[in-house]
């Protein structure tokens, strides 16, 4: 689990919501247009949907 944001964060460790992956899974997944992501809103999806974030972690460290 871990590992999985670890490599998904890479070169935007300190800034996650700058990441163009994050940015993307988070579009297609919530259907948010990725260029309207920001600190603020990035926190907020995480926190509201967190269940499903740690869902797909676990899931994603599962399939590695």
């Amino acid at each position: 689990m871990i590992g999985y944001l670890w490599r998904a964060t890479c070169g935007y460790r300190l800034q996650p919501w700058n990441s163009p992956y994050l940015r993307w899974r988070l579009e297609t997944y919530l259907g948010t247009p990725a260029a309207d992501i920001d600190f603020r809103q990035f926190w907020r999806l995480a926190w509201d949907n967190r269940a499903d974030l740690f869902r797909f972690l676990r899931w994603a460290g599962r399939m590695r």
